[in-house]
């Protein structure tokens, strides 16, 4: 009887296994370690991503299958393996984790370097595919050297006179340290840089030939002093060209300037010449207003429709198949093109002029101003936010806040006191403002919910962080010290 049901529930477990083939075998393709076989196991792998975790941790679980997707797609290339911390605390402590989850990359069983990449399959994917072989590419031929730039990726070649110069073991110490973020090849034949106009030692750029447009060079030539700062800065410089291509994964490198994008069906792997094709409008554009401290990009409107419904108010029916164009500057300042994109460009030539003139309105995610605001806490949307917490005249007290939050929910009632007990004073306003449905200005760091900070008379662009206790007496305490004028409490003045 006994064997019959062990036969019965194998037979259950493959018909279930064959029901869902890739997740298992997604599973499968992540090793799992621990305190008696990590050293033993890890050693056998020349490139390894470990996951340090724990199972009650929300972001594990999250990650969990993007990982597991990842694992597969670099399987045979890079190991994926996971530890599970609350099992194997010995492994964890000796690689100082201290949070979930923990990425570190190994090199056959030494730990070589955190993971500071992207978290989805994808990044994941592409990440840990730059870490396997050399730091860079030994090219002895011309072949090499078109088969290493033929890349959906840029290429960055060192042009050499010898194997054993000093400028080479500078470049190769660049490329160990930055093989993360970009891709190194380098010749000691000088022969091959001829062609792309060096005729002595220096370094090619070669931009993604996805890329290549009439409005710009695909090869820049670095000829300076070699240091690995100094190459740092040429490439971060010059990797992107006019134009480039916004992911998830660059977004963040792109918009330490003032950025214009152009989202829509882009999709350089199946369609390059359609993708090229609004992006070619784009790059004139480009060409003409660069130089007046705006940057240009291009993405793929489906990355990104999270975002642009959230931060500019735009829904997959605005449109249809035409680019979306956004700009947002470093500041934060958004603004969004009303006009349709037309393929003469025009209308893009227009919003720029405007831009420029000054005569864009910026859009603020915001709800509606309250038509009447007579209770003690005073309610702020964005678009009062300027007139309310900016007052010149008024010390001001905000609370950001989520209608979902918890600990927003308990506080509620010692908020409400606190204003009703300061509703004498003229000089003090005590406020909320919804930040999960408005925008929160610049100067105002919001990670979580409630978060409050104290704009003072005079101080306006210098907020001030309450980071006090959450009862009343905390409260009065603060604004007593950090007030302009002495608190009103009831009508008198007091001295806490």
């Amino acid at each position: 009887m006994a064997a019959a049901i062990r036969l019965l529930a194998a037979a259950v477990t493959l018909a279930l296994l064959s029901c869902f083939p890739s997740a298992v075998s997604s599973r499968r393709d992540v090793l799992e370690l621990g305190d008696a076989d990590f050293d033993y196991l890890s050693t056998g792998h020349e490139t390894m991503l470990v996951k340090f975790y724990a199972p009650w941790c929300g972001h594990c679980k999250k990650l969990a299958p993007e990982f597991d997707k990842a694992a597969t797609r670099l399987k045979g290339s890079v190991q994926l393996a996971k530890v599970d911390c609350t099992a194997h605390s010995e492994t964890c402590g000796r690689f100082g984790v201290s949070g979930y989850p923990t990425l570190k990359i190994f090199r056959n069983g030494r730990d070589s370097a955190p993971y500071d990449g992207p978290r989805s399959a994808d990044g994941i994917y592409h990440y840990m595919k730059k870490q396997t072989g050399p730091d860079s590419v030994h090219l002895k031929t011309e072949e090499d050297l078109q088969t290493f730039i033929t890349h959906y990726d840029a290429s960055v070649i060192g042009v050499f006179s010898g194997a054993d110069g000093s400028r080479l073991s500078e470049f190769l110490r660049a490329a160990a340290l930055l093989r993360e973020q970009f891709r190194f090849a380098h010749t000691a034949d000088l022969k091959l840089g001829e062609k792309h106009g060096v005729k002595s030692e220096g370094v090619l750029l070669f931009r993604p030939p996805r890329l290549s447009n009439k409005f710009e060079e695909n090869v820049v030539v670095f000829q300076d002093f070699l240091t690995i700062g100094s190459l740092r800065r040429f490439i971060r410089d010059n990797i992107y060209g006019l134009c480039p291509h916004m992911t998830v994964e660059n977004r963040d490198s792109l918009r330490v300037r003032d950025l214009l994008t152009a989202y829509y069906d882009l999709d350089f792997h199946r369609n390059i010449r359609g993708s090229n094709y609004w992006r070619n409008r784009v790059m004139k554009m480009a060409s003409t207003f660069s130089r007046r401290g705006l940057t240009f990009s291009v993405a793929n409107k489906k990355d990104f429709l999270f975002e642009l419904e959230d931060d500019f108010g735009l829904g997959t029916s605005d449109g249809g198949e035409l680019p979306f164009v956004t700009i947002r500057t470093k500041l934060g300042h958004k603004y969004t093109m009303r006009e349709e994109f037309t393929r003469d460009g025009q209308s893009l030539e227009r919003f720029l002029d405007d831009y420029f003139a000054g005569r864009l309105k910026r859009y603020i995610k915001s709800e509606p101003v309250p038509e009447r605001n007579t209770a003690a806490v005073k309610v702020v949307v964005a678009e009062s936010f300027d007139d309310v917490v900016n007052d010149r005249e008024k010390d001001v007290l905000i609370q950001f806040y989520s209608r979902s939050c918890s600990h927003c929910k308990k506080l509620e009632p010692v908020y409400r006191e606190l204003a009703e007990t300061l509703s004498s004073d003229p000089n003090i306003v005590i406020a909320k403002m919804n930040a999960a449905d408005n925008d929160v200005p610049l100067g105002y760091d919001v990670q979580g919910y409630p978060t409050m900070y104290f704009a003072p008379v005079g101080k306006k662009d210098e907020p001030i962080r309450y980071e006090g206790g959450r009862e009343l007496r905390d409260f009065l305490k603060f604004l007593k010290s950090e007030a302009s004028h002495r608190l009103v409490v009831g009508g008198l003045k007091t001295e806490l």
